[in-house]
Parts: C-alpha cells; structure tokens; sequence
C-alpha cells in the first residue's frame, strides 16, 4: 500500500508541471482510478463505495458533484440521532455518510426498529427522495462483544448476522416509505470489522454498534456532470 500511495503521489507532483486540474483529474482517472479509489476509501476508515468509472472523472466533474453532495449532507444533518459527515468514495468523489448509533435504533440483540429510529428514518427517506440522483449504501456493524454460551468465532457469525439483519430492517423500512429500491445500491453487515473506536471501553463499544447510510454519486449524476464540465 504504502509503495503504490508514493509511486501515485510522485505521479501527482509530476504533472503538476504541465497539467491544468482538470486535466489532472483526468489523467488520475484513466491511470489509477480503481487504485486511487480503493486507497481513498481505505484512509476514509469506510467500506469503499461506488462503482470505478475510471478514465471520465475530471476536476470540473468533481465540482459539480461536490456541490451537489454539499446540498445533501446540509439537508442530512437536520436529521434527528444523526451523525452527519463528508467521506470520499471509489472515485476520490465527495459523498456524505450519516450514522446513526444503533441504542438509537434498536435493542440490544435486536434488528427491530425502535420508535425513534422510524421517526430519524423519515427524515432520512425525505433527502434521499430529495437527493434520487444520489446512490446508497446500508451498512451495519458491531462491537465485538461475544455471545452467552458462544466461542470467539461463533460469536464473531452472530455479530455478522446481526448487523446485516439491522441493516436490512433499515432498507426496508426506507422503501416502505417510498425510497426507490433501485437507489439502494447494497445493503452489507460487517459486523466487528472496521471498528471506529476501541472495542476495550463501553463507550468505545457503543460507537462501534451503528448502521452507516452512504449517499454517493450515480453513474447518471456522473456522466450529467461531465456533460457539464466539458
């Protein structure tokens, strides 16, 4: 990882000499799109998500885009319970992920939504019919606790049911309330991968127990941006 990052970034620096930022962007999206992608999603701490496009991606789409990502996360971040952040996805494109910590959502062991989490739902159903050309991915995660009369593996499958079990009740009930089932892209349980706090401490433990909805650019909003960058 760490010698494609630098053979990248010398490439980066070397055209910086003659290249304006758009050509930039295209020339990093037909070389090392896939590449670039993957590594930016790793460093995001997330999943990656979206499908490489590869060589279109230019600086002047990547505006457009980023505009339009900006209208969705200030919509996103009056959702009550949510926590509201810009992320990159598999293209180095800005994307917006809203986590919702699941004591919010559901009970311990459980993938029914709570009342509270129906109401967050709604207002989340609100901007991705808002935002419908944005793309989205669901996925749930766990701490890495074990389960009563389990081993470390065994618990380790359980975790990893459970998180998809919670976040499918959150894809469904987002198309209940009329979120297109073509804009969920995927819905994943990684259980205790990818922790985002020490698993040693509770406090750690609770924000290691969350569904993470991605909203992120379609190929659609993809190939109308570049239209308009051109």
């Amino acid at each position: 990882m760490k010698s494609v990052v630098a053979v990248l970034c010398a490439a980066i620096i070397l055209m910086g000499c003659n290249m304006n930022n758009t050509a930039k962007g295209t020339a990093i999206g037909a070389g090392s799109g896939a590449v670039l992608g993957a590594i930016i999603g790793k460093v995001a701490g997330n999943t990656a998500i979206g499908a490489v496009v590869g060589a279109a991606v230019g600086a002047g789409t990547g505006a457009i885009i980023g505009k339009k990502m900006d209208k969705a996360k200030k919509e996103a971040e009056a959702i009550q319970n949510a926590q509201v952040e810009e992320v990159k996805d598999n293209n180095g494109l800005d994307a917006v992920k809203v986590t919702f910590d699941s004591g919010i959502l559901f009970g311990t062991g459980q993938s029914t939504l709570s009342s509270t989490a129906k109401t967050s739902l709604k207002e989340l159903a609100t901007v991705l019919k808002n935002n419908s050309d944005c793309d989205v991915a669901i996925q749930g995660y766990t701490d890495n606790q074990g389960w009563k009369n389990s081993t470390a593996e065994q618990s380790a499958q359980k975790n990893q049911a459970l998180s998809l079990d919670r976040a499918s009740a959150v894809s469904s009930y987002l198309q209940g309330l009329s979120v297109p089932a073509t804009q969920i892209k995927s819905v994943d349980g990684f259980g205790e991968q990818n922790p985002v706090a020490s698993n040693a401490t509770k406090e750690g433990q609770a924000q290691n127990r969350r569904v993470e909805v991605y909203m992120y650019a379609s190929q659609k909003m993809i190939e109308e941006a570049n239209a308009q960058a051109q």
